[in-house]
This record gives structure tokens, C-alpha cells and sequence, in this order.
């Protein structure tokens, strides 16, 4: 173990790699030149591109899947997604061992795996774990590290040699017989397949699995079939309607929607609100709420975006379609209105996480927007940010696209000031996710702290009505009214790491 740049001790080598603990925000510079699978050749493949094989078995033994293989999967079918419980259910069957899944992200469907960890199958899981998987992990039943990645992060793994993929299987609504894919028609449409693409890319072995399949060319070819080795026809891949989560539904609390409205009305305040500007909203149900407070002030102001960044929802559809927003820049959709509206209108463009949040490109779409507004587990009182464990320790959420965002113009946290009585904002977050730096503004229901690096920021709310307030000032009434919580007791041994955006080891998470 090694005390790293913010403080936090965590381990220098991570399931048998050499890591280097974080160094610091823009400290790190990667050495090297990118990875790449082996060299194909289209004599290993057949002439008339029917790479079709009879069943998800047949094409896990014809890429030889093997005892201790890395095995990817993607997430933008959500809870809803049927293939990743379907590929280690097989492998299990086929006896193998001591597999890494490195999905996107797990979601409470995948607890199937469980067993699969419990049994040997799965030796591993290196990837955001929402639910009962990172409670698992917390309870450090899982035999390696689990390592949390920021979208953009595991582009950057991937890319930079440090995981290689040695079977990805692309849960895909629609495919031709070659493997050109994508997310956008079929029974299971769930717009974009960007978070696959890398996969597709750098992976040795490529399964596509459909439920949709069409004669070729299936356009447009979110993945081309030319990194593709074996397509599946399955009777589904999920149940589209399960994409929409709790942590996608519009909050009806009313603390909540006061939180909405005092960070547009901030937006507004400080002149981030203009015409060509841009901006990012998470799926949880606060910041749904902003982005319908937001619509709100353009509309009055008569403000246009020049872009959205999504995950797309209905009201930021209903923004595009209005003329609120003239494109929106997407990288999974997070309900199916804007399945529908990738699927129609030209102006909502898919994304991957290579053009909008790889930290080791020559730049990315995250810095070139305006606000992002997040939500987070616990802020301290340094601004820092938590976005995966509870108070108590347990690991029960993934980053997303999380880290990705902070370098926005401005990095807005929306948080309520206390969940079950206990207080958001704290001495020190319990895991560190993302520097203070970075954070620029907190708004709660009782107030809105304001980062002081950001002066720039203070200056332009001086005149106004919002109630500003430094952030120890929230901390000590929020203490007055619920008491100080006994921080979590965490034992001594490291069950997963967070990784920062440039592949450095940010925190560690311990046993609970």
C-alpha cells in the first residue's frame, strides 16, 4: 500500500498489475503507444459474411473460451439486459473457471453471477457494480479487486493495453448476418451501442448477439461488422422497458425539486445560462428535475443550448424537439423516448466514450461543456465527491460517466442535505471519487456552497437572491440537527480500487 496525491492509501498492485497511485489532477502522463488485438484476415472468415453460428454456446467454444479469460459486456440495455447472465450461465456449463467479466456496468438483474463468483466461474468483476454485486464485493467475498472505472476510464484500459479483452459479446437490438449492429431498432431498441464500441475495437474474439436480425447492411453500423467474428440469434436479449431504473425517474420530493430549481436558477444567475451554451444532466431524479427547471428559464429568457450531453431523457427530447436545444450529443439513453428520437431525428447523434470522455485522446467533448450537474453519495468539506459507497462503506453504485464530467466549465453537485437522517456533507467523504478541485458548487435544499477556488462564480451571484452559503456553515446546522454519525468501521483489507480518469489509483475501498 502507498499513500497517494489526495491522502488515500491504496495498493500498488492490482489483481497482479503494477498500478500507480494517483499523482494528482493533469500530473499523470501515460508512457507507451496503444494495444491492439492480433492481425485478422479475411480468409478466416467466410466469403458470403454469413457469420451466423447455431446457438450463444457455439460461438463461446468457436472463440475458445477459456479458463481465466476476460470476458466484456455492455450495459445499455440496463436492468433489462438478458446476455450477460446467458454467457456465464453457459460457461458454467462448459465447466470453465476463474473468468474476469469486465461489463460497462452490473445491475440488480446481474446478481445471477453470484453464484457464478461462488462457484469459480467468475473470478473477478472489474466494472461498475450497482446493487447486490458491489455489496458482494463489499463484503470481500469477491476472490480479486474490484476496480471501478469512469466510462471514459475504461476506454482509456482498454486502449492503453492495461485489460485486455479476450471475448466481448454486444448485446445488439438489431444485426445483420456480418455483424454490423445497432441499438436502434428491434424489440429490445435501446438507441445507442457506444459503450460497446471499444470492445468491438480492441477485443481478440467479437460475439454479437441479436434478436433482431436483418439482411445486410444493417445501417447504420453503430458497430461494424468488420471486427466482428460470430453473430447470435437469441430468442431476446432483455426486456427494453427495464432501461428506465429508480435512479431515472423524476423526483416528486418536494426538498428535492427545490434543489432542482435553486441550481437553474443558478445557472442563470451567474450568466452560465446564455445563448450557445451547453450542458450535461445526469439520470437521477433531481437532476431530471433541473433539466425541466432549466427548459423553464430558456423559455422566459429566451435561451437556446447549442448541445445537451446525454443520457437522454423524455424532457431532454422534448427540449430538442421544442428547439431548446439544437443538438443533443448522446451516449445512452436512458428511457424510450430517446431510444425513439436517435432512431429519428439526425440532430440526436450517438457518441461513444472515445470522442466524449477518454482522458488519454488529444482532448474530449467533457471539457467543452458549459455546466454538468451530478449527484454524489456524500461531498466533504473540501468539495471532494463520493458517488459509490453509503456512509456505512458498502459499494452499491457505479461511476458512470461520473469523473468524466468534472472537467465541465462548471461542475455542479445536487444533493439533499441528509438521506435517512444522515448528513451529506462531510468531514471526508468516505471513498474519494472525484477531487474538490474540480467540484465547483454544492446546492442543497437549506443553501448553496460555492466552491472558493471559484471566486469568478461568487462575484456573479453577489446580486442575487440565492442562498449562498459556505459550505461549513451547512455542515455544522446539518450536525445540529441529526448529530455527528460514527464514521463507518471498515476493516484493513482493500476489496476494490477507484480508478481515476487517467488510469491512476484514486481510493481504495475496504471490507465492511
Amino acid at each position: 500500500m502507498e499513500r497517494n496525491a489526495a491522502g488515500r492509501m491504496v495498493p500498488v498492485r492490482v489483481n497482479g498489475r503494477d498500478s500507480v497511485p494517483f499523482q494528482g489532477v493533469d500530473c499523470y502522463r501515460p508512457p507507451g503507444r496503444k494495444a491492439g488485438p492480433a492481425i485478422a484476415t479475411c480468409f478466416d472468415h467466410p466469403e458470403d459474411g454469413d457469420k451466423r453460428a447455431p446457438s450463444l454456446q457455439a460461438a463461446l467454444e468457436q472463440v475458445g473460451l477459456a479458463d481465466g479469460m476476460v470476458v466484456s459486456t455492455h450495459h445499455h440495455l440496463r436492468n433489462g439486459d438478458l446476455v450477460a447472465n446467458m454467457i456465464f450461465d453457459i460457461a458454467a456449463s462448459l465447466g470453465r473457471r476463474d473468468l474476469m467479466w469486465f461489463p460497462t456496468a452490473s445491475f440488480p438483474v446481474h446478481a445471477n453471477q453470484i453464484k457464478h463468483m461462488q462457484s469459480g466461474v467468475i473470478h473477478h468483476i472489474e466494472g461498475s457494480m450497482n446493487g447486490p454485486l458491489g455489496d458482494y464485493c463489499t463484503q470481500g467475498k469477491m476472490r480479486g479487486l474490484g476496480v471501478l472505472r469512469s466510462h471514459g476510464g475504461r476506454w482509456q484500459a482498454i486502449q492503453d493495453g492495461e485489460v485486455r479483452i479476450d471475448v466481448a459479446v454486444i448485446a445488439a437490438p438489431t444485426a445483420d448476418p456480418f455483424g454490423n449492429a445497432n441499438g436502434l431498432g428491434g424489440p429490445a431498441a435501446c438507441g445507442p451501442l457506444g459503450f460497446a464500441l471499444a470492445d468491438s475495437i480492441y477485443a481478440e474474439r467479437v460475439i454479437v448477439v441479436t434478436d433482431a436480425l436483418v439482411p445486410f447492411p444493417c445501417l447504420p453500423w453503430q458497430i461494424q461488422g468488420n471486427n466482428v467474428d460470430v453473430v447470435v440469434e437469441v430468442d431476446s436479449i432483455g426486456d427494453p422497458t427495464k432501461i428506465v431504473s429508480g435512479t431515472t425517474q423524476l423526483t416528486q420530493s418536494p426538498d428535492r425539486r427545490r434543489i432542482a430549481e435553486l441550481a437553474a436558477r443558478f445557472c442563470a444567475a451567474a450568466g452560465i445560462m446564455r445563448d450557445g451554451f451547453s450542458f450535461q444532466a445526469g439520470a437521477g431524479g433531481t437532476t431530471l428535475a433541473f433539466a425541466l427547471y432549466l427548459r423553464d428559464l430558456m423559455r422566459s429568457s429566451g435561451v437556446k443550448a447549442r448541445f445537451a450531453r446525454g443520457g437522454s431523457t423524455q424532457h431532454m427530447v422534448e427540449m430538442l424537439e421544442e428547439g431548446l436545444v439544437e443538438y443533443i450529443l448522446d451516449g445512452q439513453t436512458f428511457d424510450l423516448h430517446g431510444v425513439r428520437s436517435m432512431r429519428d431525428n439526425p440532430r440526436h447523434v450517438d457518441t461513444s466514450p472515445f470522442t466524449s470522455y477518454n482522458f488519454h485522446g488529444k482532448g474530449n467533448f467533457a471539457s467543452l461543456v458549459d455546466v454538468a450537474v451530478l449527484g454524489a453519495t456524500e461531498v466533504d468539506l473540501s468539495f471532494n465527491g463520493n458517488v459509490v459507497t453509503h456512509s456505512d462503506g458498502r459499494l452499491l453504485h457505479g461511476i458512470g460517466g461520473w469523473q468524466n464530467c468534472l472537467t465541465a466549465g462548471c461542475t455542479m453537485l445536487l444533493v439533499p442535505s441528509f438521506r435517512d437522517r444522515i448528513p451529506v456533507i462531510v468531514d471526508r467523504v468516505t471513498t474519494l471519487c472525484g477531487p474538490g478541485e474540480l467540484i465547483d458548487v454544492v446546492v442543497t435544499e437549506r443553501g448553496i456552497a460555492v466552491n472558493p477556488r471559484r471566486q469568478d462564480l461568487l462575484d456573479a451571484v453577489a446580486d442575487s437572491d440565492l442562498p449562498i452559503r459556505p459550505i461549513a456553515e451547512l455542515k455544522s446546522e446539518l450536525d445540529r440537527i441529526c448529530g455527528v454519525p460514527a464514521r463507518p468501521v471498515l476493516s484493513d483489507e482493500p476489496v476494490a480500487v477507484v480508478k481515476w480518469v487517467d488510469g491512476t489509483i484514486l481510493d481504495t475501498v475496504w471490507r465492511v
